[in-house]
């Protein structure tokens, strides 16, 4: 983990309450996709806990929705300022249990740090296929992007108004022929696909932090093999030993 002082580059509105913000700085401590940095701002006493979309040696991506006060604060961010940011939290994904054709399921907000994720896997010569739910065609984001980096690449909405009708279940349960599967949303999308899934699997927990480092044990749950905390020894978790 490493604190510090990040510049403000983009901070551009991309869907209905969704934004993308670009940070300039050190992230050198930001080791596998699906990390996450911890945001201090101005008048709130807890950081916000937001997921690495993608990164590069100098800057850092994530995105965001307005949901209450906190991140109606970062939405007024302008260009130019600068966060005081906790960086590489979390213990991200394993690639090295892929196999050649990773699925990859994403969730609303719980889409972002599967995009660095679904690059990685291309670069290690997989080929992933990526579902995306939505509410509706007006919450969609990054569908160009993901397309850019796979040619599989499908799409449900819970009205219909884009791709599938219905949930990202809908989807997954037609489809055969995955080594694996990543996924990362709200906590009853993780359940339905632990129950509709054929293969082990990864799966990234969102979860109210209080520190975001492990010092609190605010986030702790308990596993198979014992109680681990959603902030350090997760938030990603493997199929096998969770309990609901």
């Amino acid at each position: 983990m490493v604190q510090g002082i990040y510049k403000i580059l983009v901070n551009q509105k991309i869907a209905n309450d969704i934004y993308e913000m670009i940070l300039f700085g050190d992230t050198s401590a930001i080791k596998n996709s699906g990390q996450f940095i911890n945001i201090q701002l101005d008048g709130f006493y807890l950081r916000r806990p937001i997921s690495i979309c993608d990164y590069d040696k100098e800057t850092i991506t994530i995105i965001y929705k307005v949901v209450g006060k906190g991140t109606e604060k970062m939405a007024e961010l302008r260009v130019g300022e600068t966060l005081d940011c906790l960086i590489g939290l979390g213990n991200g994904f394993d690639t090295s249990v892929s196999g050649d054709r990773p699925l990859l399921i994403g969730g609303g907000v719980g889409i972002p740090p599967l995009f660095n994720l679904c690059k990685k896997l291309v670069e290690e010569g997989k080929k992933p296929t990526v579902v995306l739910g939505f509410n509706s065609e007006s919450d969609a984001f990054y569908i160009p992007q993901f397309k850019e980096l796979t040619e599989n690449v499908c799409v449900a909405t819970a009205d219909g108004s884009l791709g599938v009708k219905g949930f990202v279940t809908a989807i997954v349960e037609k489809l055969e022929g995955y080594t694996y599967f990543y996924t990362c949303g709200p906590e009853g999308m993780l359940k339905a696909l632990y129950d509709v899934t054929t293969t082990s699997g990864q799966l990234s927990f969102e979860e109210r932090m209080g520190c975001g480092f492990g010092a609190c044990m605010g986030c702790t749950c308990e596993t198979k093999y014992g109680n681990k905390r959603i902030c350090k020894d997760g938030p990603v978790l493997v199929k096998e030993e969770i309990i609901w």
